[in-house]
């Protein structure tokens, strides 16, 4: 049987992963960015659209529905911070607003939006993409992680609110990985603290207590356990936060 999933911010780093990840299974796949990519395949249904406004939101419920007749699974993708990295004292309500409505409202009005069409059919798969963040609060990314910790909380509310209907929803909560977004982040914290982009990303490794594997996740490896919660070879998991970075997380 066909699946019909959605990918929020499926143009670039581990979004794009998921996108190629999940075509590639034999899903029919729609994402969406702010600006239009020339890089995705042709199959690949396109929205063009702000995942953290409101209005953007109701334009990506709407073209995909029309264009799918419904949606199996909901993949939200989409995060990040561009905020100061100097400290909490430097951050506006302005700030906080802007992290929290790509890192958790984007994804509660895309769920309110295509929840009803998955309960119509007793069956769906929600994912949230959340981060390690949420369990290493950091003075510099405060309102991101702030965020993130939300996120968990409330997917977790709704996998055991929405589990009886047959909808299953998971957090997937990577650790350091590569991404482009990863590296302008690097490259905000070395201008604050006056280093160089190399010695910036050692100390953020090491910040995070050191990487066991010795390295970054590639975004590809976070899409192999996407697509896998997103199967029906995960159809007893459900109110799960997955981790996925190499062993930072020390504590059980």
């Amino acid at each position: 049987m066909r699946v019909n999933g959605l990918v929020t911010g499926g143009t670039k780093g581990i979004g794009n992963a998921i996108v190629l990840r999940l075509l590639n299974a034999g899903a029919t796949i729609m994402t969406t960015a702010r600006t239009v990519s020339e890089d995705l395949p042709e199959s690949v249904g396109f929205i063009q659209a702000d995942v953290s406004t409101s209005e953007g939101t109701e334009k990506i419920i709407k073209d995909t529905l029309e264009k799918l007749g419904g949606l199996d699974v909901l993949v939200n993708n989409v995060g990040g911070s561009s905020s100061s990295t100097a400290g909490a004292l430097t951050l506006s309500d302005e700030d906080w607003l802007k992290t929290f409505n790509a890192n958790l409202f984007a994804s509660v009005r895309l769920d309110r939006g295509f929840l009803p069409a998955m309960l119509k059919h007793h069956k769906g798969v929600i994912i949230h993409i959340s981060s390690i963040q949420r369990r290493l609060p950091g003075n510099m990314t405060m309102a991101y992680s702030a965020a993130k910790a939300a996120l968990t909380n409330y997917s977790k509310n709704l996998a055991t609110k929405f589990g009886p209907e047959g909808i299953r929803i998971n957090t997937v909560a990577p650790g350091f990985t590569e991404t482009k977004a990863a590296e302008r982040l690097i490259e905000r914290m070395a201008q604050n603290s006056g280093k160089d982009y190399n010695g910036t990303r050692q100390e953020l490794m090491n910040a995070l207590g050191g990487i066991p594997l010795g390295r970054p996740a590639k975004p590809e490896e976070i899409a192999e356990l996407v697509a896998f919660l997103a199967s029906d070879r995960a159809s007893y998991i459900t109110g799960g936060e997955h981790t996925i970075d190499s062993g930072i997380i020390r504590t059980i």
